[in-house]
């Protein structure tokens, strides 16, 4: 993290570094789930901290960078659990060979949906993916008419 920042790879993007480093300890197997997206939780710490010359100061601002991120990512988990718990209360009273439930699963594992993944992942038409969608209100991302995509905002 500070090795991307100090050697300054590219300077318009330098969020990019531990996105790239996450992205290969996945590919490699290191690890297996989500990593923490430090970044999130650096983008909050003023820059003057983070790249103070004194090393105990960059340190301090490193450790409030990971509780920063750690703040982020517990304020994302409560907003799926409550996203979770609205879209379950639509679940309710639904015959048990419906594909409703399949797609909450679906969208809470992606950030976005698209109709060819419903399809392919629920086995269903191109009409009833979008008629799944319909009943869970969820909300369109493109704003198109055609490449549509939703998630849980």
């Amino acid at each position: 993290f500070v090795a991307w920042s100090e050697i300054e790879v590219l300077q318009h993007a330098a969020w990019l570094g531990p996105l790239l480093v996450g992205a290969l300890l996945r590919q490699e197997g290191v690890t297996a789930g989500h990593l923490a997206s430090l970044n999130l939780g650096a983008k909050n710490i003023p820059r003057e901290r983070r790249r103070a010359r004194v090393r105990s100061d960059r340190v301090l601002a490193f450790v409030d960078a990971i509780q920063e991120a750690a703040m982020a990512g517990l304020k994302e988990h409560d907003r799926l659990m409550l996203a979770k718990s609205q879209m379950e209360r639509r679940l309710r009273q639904r015959r048990a060979s419906s594909k409703l439930p399949n797609l909450v699963e679906l969208v809470l594992s992606r950030p976005v949906v698209f109709t060819g993944m419903i399809q392919e992942t629920l086995k269903v038409s191109k009409q009833g993916a979008l008629n799944l969608v319909g009943e869970l209100n969820l909300r369109e991302m493109t704003g198109r008419g055609r490449f549509r995509a939703w998630g849980v905002v």
